[in-house]
């Protein structure tokens, strides 16, 4: 496939698909842009700014924003899409009519699906049955939109079970800002991705509640042990997960102001409910949605994850911050390497 004359569709006009599709644009791609909502189409045709999700920063005009999904996919030799996680399977099946067999279809969403415990390529995959199954590929790693949108160096991976697929995707949207490198391991991938925006929720519950350093970093090398419990049990590759999707995105989100994740955490962490919380958000804080999944894929495959149990508790049960720090310090006295070795 010629990267120079690629065909591009992006679908999802939040902040990080326009981040995205911004990338792409400023390399000289010219691209449609899907978006929900009207207004963001008519802020980027009129301003040539997203000013709900991305304000501040000019989108050039390579980028083509379209309400009318179609068009945004039909006759592209790759489509990213970039929509929340809950939203993955309809807008799949919205597409599947337009995408062809050939295209290559990359997520860069982040989550676990509530009901099903499936990855994003999983849904993709099986919503669109007529592309192949090496043409699905996952973009991840630690990025924060606005930094991509400003051109501050930044790093992520292109995973695909194909390698040819992958390298694919790291040529079309590498650059001097933006490198990327490839892997073998999508389920690695979306398993780092997503549970990260959970313990970043837990990292941010610590800061809210003034705990210190000391309680984050154990929460962040804690947490990845999690994530290698429950991804390893998946399939993942335990090289991936200590890598840019594993432990490079947790520690950005785990620390980073920009997370919506772990500013939802140090809400909570200062006392705010959840609901009061999320109806004030006008863009989705994932590791919400995914606390749930990855409790109930942990509990259904017996995989010991105390932090983010302790997580959902808070979450979903009601259970006082104060107690889940008592819970998790006075469990049973183990060896470091249970459950991974």
């Amino acid at each position: 496939m010629n990267k120079a004359n690629t065909r591009i569709g992006v679908v999802g006009g939040g902040s990080w698909g326009t981040a995205l599709a911004k990338q792409l644009a400023d390399k000289g791609y010219t691209l449609d842009l899907w978006v929900f909502e009207s207004e963001v189409r008519e802020q980027i045709e009129t301003h040539r700014e997203n000013r709900v999700f991305l304000p501040g920063f000019t989108l050039p005009k390579g980028i083509v924003p379209t309400n009318d999904l179609e068009k945004a996919v039909s006759g592209k030799d790759l489509v990213l899409v970039v929509v929340p996680s809950h939203c993955m399977r309809s807008v799949a099946g919205e597409m599947k009519a337009f995408i062809s067999g050939d295209t290559v279809v990359v997520t860069a969403s982040k989550g676990i699906e509530n009901k099903t415990h499936e990855t994003m390529t999983d849904i993709l995959s099986k919503v669109m049955d007529h592309v192949p199954e090496k043409n699905f590929a996952v973009l991840s790693g630690p990025s924060f939109a606005k930094e991509v949108a400003a051109k501050i160096p930044t790093v992520v991976a292109s995973a695909a079970k194909n390698r040819g697929v992958a390298e694919f995707v790291q040529e079309v949207f590498a650059s001097p800002s933006f490198r990327v490198y490839v892997n073998d391991d999508p389920v690695g991938t979306q398993i780092g991705g997503a549970m990260k925006n959970v313990l970043a929720i837990a990292a941010g519950i610590c800061d809210g509640m003034n705990m210190g350093l000391n309680p984050r970093a154990a929460l962040i090398t804690r947490g990845l042990t999690e994530m290698n419990r429950l991804g390893t049990r998946l399939g993942a590759d335990p090289l991936t997960l200590s890598g840019l999707a594993g432990v490079g995105d947790l520690l950005l989100t785990c620390t980073g102001e920009l997370s919506r994740n772990y500013t939802v955490g140090k809400q909570i962490g200062q006392g705010k409910a959840l609901d009061d919380i999320i109806s004030e958000m006008r863009m989705v804080a994932e590791g919400v949605k995914t606390t749930r999944s990855v409790y109930n894929l942990s509990k259904k495959l017996g995989v010991d994850l105390p932090i983010c149990n302790e997580v959902y508790a808070v979450l979903f049960e009601g259970r006082p911050v104060a107690e889940t720090v008592d819970r998790l310090m006075n469990r049973s006295l183990k060896h470091e390497l249970d459950g991974l070795v």
